[in-house]
């Protein structure tokens, strides 16, 4: 039976928001976020983060960079609270009109959210049941996103979840489940009825 997952986006969920991350000791955990991790790990979830990395595209920096910060949040998870991630996907690409500068990743693709490559990508990889997952993102393109795919959308407002409920930025969405931060989120993921179908689930409240 194909399990389901709970995909991350990365920036303002895991991480801190701070833009563009050009060196590797400014990507700094979201306090409680690997306290969250850990909770969605022992409970028996697929952990999958699931996020637009254009800075490629855009000429900032090498994807050999992406993969090192990918390194540092993962290290980091696990030193914190011995959490992990079972899979990253990550799309480096953006199309000209957007902003897409390094002809290598400048392209239409279907992995950039809210098109849903990425998350077909890891169903496919990870034999996963996309109508039983679960999104949890800042921005309104992560819900785009999870409706696209069947999934339920949180939207945490660490990031730029406030500013999306404010109507600031991006446009305005209707996610299943608003959270503080990634920790709520969890609360709320471990009490739904899809816990009680996993292996080591918690038991619904």
């Amino acid at each position: 039976m194909s399990r389901p997952a709970v995909f991350l986006d990365r920036d303002g969920v895991l991480n801190q928001e701070a833009g563009y991350i050009h060196r590797l000791e400014d990507l700094h955990l979201i306090p409680g976020t690997a306290q969250a991790v850990r909770q969605l790990n022992e409970a028996g979830w697929f952990c999958c983060l699931a996020s637009n990395q254009a800075g490629p595209a855009r000429g900032y920096y090498p994807q050999s960079h992406v993969d090192a910060l990918h390194d540092r949040l993962c290290r980091l998870l696990d030193q914190e609270a011995g959490a992990k991630l079972d899979a990253l996907y990550y799309c480096p690409y953006l199309s000209g009109p957007e902003g897409g500068k390094d002809p290598e990743f400048t392209r239409y693709s279907t992995w950039r959210k809210p098109n849903t490559g990425m998350l077909v990508a890891a169903a496919w990889d990870w034999d996963l049941d996309l109508s039983r997952s679960v999104m949890v993102g800042d921005k309104a393109t992560d819900i785009d996103l999870a409706k696209n795919a069947g999934c339920t959308g949180i939207l945490v407002t660490t990031g730029f979840g406030e500013q999306v409920l404010a109507g600031n930025y991006q446009h305005a969405t209707q996610p299943d489940f608003v959270a503080a931060n990634l920790l709520e989120a969890v609360w709320w993921i471990l009490r739904s009825p899809r816990s009680s179908q996993l292996p080591n689930g918690f038991e619904r409240l």
